[in-house]
């Protein structure tokens, strides 16, 4: 039995580095998904960790979900607070982000760790699949990234570089029609586990 919340027909387990474009690729799959957010939800492990880290530290949870400049004065420590969290409990966002979720489709955005993913197919078995998104370091540069010592070196960024075979890779270098293709081939399968 699947833990707290529904059972769904199909959990993709997105990752990447950042400004691959994870939550881009998720948010256009679920606006393109028949019914869009009644059949489909998007899932973030980050919201658990920065709604907790932002309890705990006397921050605004809100400033913590953008993309702003305040989040990024925080992320080093917010990283490390999560790497204690999981090392007590590694389930323990996992289990927060799936409660009392009922669609049948979930898109989990920002999967970082073999653990994450360890504990999804433990709980869902084979409805769990995985998206590797990928974007050539340019096309993440235009984006806004600049590579940050201590956060894109840490497990949170790197702890699937070698992962092995991911059921997915999506191509975002900014080929849009490419992008589009991809895009399609995954509504196809979403729309197949319907």
């Amino acid at each position: 039995m699947a833990p707290l919340g529904g059972a769904p027909r199909l959990v993709l387990l997105f990752s990447g580095k950042r400004k691959s474009g994870k939550d881009f690729v998720t948010e256009a799959l679920q606006s393109r998904c028949p019914l869009g957010a009644d059949v489909c939800a998007v899932l973030r492990l980050s919201g658990p960790l920065k709604e907790q880290y932002a309890q705990e530290h006397g921050l605004n949870f809100q400033r913590l979900l953008d993309t702003s400049t305040y989040k990024e004065a925080f992320r080093k420590d917010m990283i490390r607070w999560g790497e204690e969290k999981r090392q007590a409990d590694p389930g323990f966002f996992c289990r927060k982000i799936v409660e009392g979720i009922s669609q049948p489709i979930w898109l989990v955005s920002d999967t970082r760790r073999v653990s994450d993913i360890q504990w999804f197919r433990e709980a869902y078995g084979a409805v769990t699949q995985t998206v590797r998104v990928v974007a050539l370091e340019q096309s993440r540069q235009q984006r806004g990234w600049v590579f940050t010592p201590g956060v894109d070196d840490a497990e949170s960024e790197c702890g699937l570089d070698n992962f092995g075979d991911f059921d997915w890779v999506i191509e975002n270098h900014g080929v849009e029609q490419r992008l589009e293709e991809q895009l399609e081939n995954l509504i196809e399968f979403i729309r197949s586990r319907l």
